[in-house]
């Protein structure tokens, strides 16, 4: 594994290495698996834009949102390997996704080529603000001895389900699942006490906190947010496996050349680095976690091991 300073070496050696000869004015096409407006748009739109003008290439984002990120992450999966095409993905699309999603019409390891994680989210779990749990033993209590749960997500097969599951199966409650569409309206019906607790991107989440609409018992941080000091990390609360994020990175298709795949890394995380696009990112609640190509190929193997010995042990998959 390279050291922090090797790898940075290595981005800024790629980037200025000369570009890879293609047609002159071909754009980047960017795909996003999600809606415009989530996480993941904005994070493509306020760093791809300045990449695109490191790499002096247009970066053209394609929304293509759908079926757990599935209708997006297949697009780029067949794209042309030319270095001309990307995809933001993340942990559901290439890692869970795999073991959980029937007939996957790809495969998260050998259809793609890792670029460069860029960020990553927490998860917090949250309950509404007239909830009798206090914390997160007293959430566990209200599952156990004859009570019973009942937990949002934003879809069957997402990481707030199988966060959720694994917090019910590893404490031992008697829990009910409840699907939405999407973290808006799992939001609000936590909100509204419909459900008795939702594990939430912390993005998605955070303004609700602040106003006192719903209450925080844990974050998957690895420590107390200073905005946020009475909400305990999952290591504090006793539930240290639930300190599972949520991340996001770039992949290109299988055969792109790596000479390419470097300076497109390099680009990317150059970018990212920069204050004005690292303050944007912030504010959209996202956590600058940057990796080279080597490390974040490392990385993305561990994760899709993680998500396979979660899927084992929570029994979900994906409606097809």
């Amino acid at each position: 594994m390279l050291t922090r300073r090797a790898s940075l070496g290595a981005t800024m050696a790629a980037l200025a290495a000369p570009r890879l000869a293609r047609a002159q004015g071909a754009p980047l096409r960017l795909i996003v698996p999600a809606p415009a407006g989530g996480s993941t748009d904005i994070l493509a739109r306020v760093v791809g834009e300045r990449a695109g003008q490191l790499l002096n290439q247009p970066v053209v984002v394609d929304n293509r949102g759908g079926a757990g990120g599935i209708i997006g992450t297949e697009a780029a999966a067949r794209a042309a390997p030319d270095g001309n095409t990307l995809v933001l993905g993340h942990n559901q699309t290439h890692a869970s996704n795999q073991w959980m999603a029937p007939s996957l019409p790809y495969h998260v390891v050998e259809s793609f080529v890792p670029v460069a994680r860029l960020a990553t989210v927490h998860h917090a779990t949250v309950v509404p603000a007239n909830s009798r749990a206090q914390d997160m033993a007293g959430l566990v209590a209200m599952g156990r001895n004859g009570g019973r749960v009942n937990y949002a997500s934003s879809q069957a097969g997402s990481a707030s389900h199988v966060i959720a599951e694994t917090f019910v199966r590893r404490m031992q409650m008697e829990a009910t699942h409840v699907p939405y569409r999407g973290g808006a309206p799992a939001v609000t019906d936590t909100i509204a006490g419909v459900v008795d607790f939702f594990v939430s991107t912390w993005p998605q989440i955070v303004t609700f906190v602040r106003d006192g609409r719903v209450r925080a018992l844990s974050i998957g941080a690895p420590m107390r947010l200073p905005e946020f000091p009475n909400v305990p990390t999952t290591e504090e609360a006793g539930v240290p496996f639930m300190a599972v994020d949520a991340w996001f990175g770039l992949f290109a298709p299988r055969g792109t050349a790596e000479a390419r795949v470097a300076q497109l890394g390099a680009a990317f995380i150059a970018a990212l680095g920069e204050p004005s696009v690292a303050e944007r990112a912030v504010r959209a609640g996202l956590n600058s976690a940057p990796l080279t190509p080597l490390e974040f190929t490392a990385f993305h193997l561990s994760e899709v091991q993680r998500w396979r010995d979660m899927a084992e042990l929570t029994g979900i998959r994906m409606s097809s």
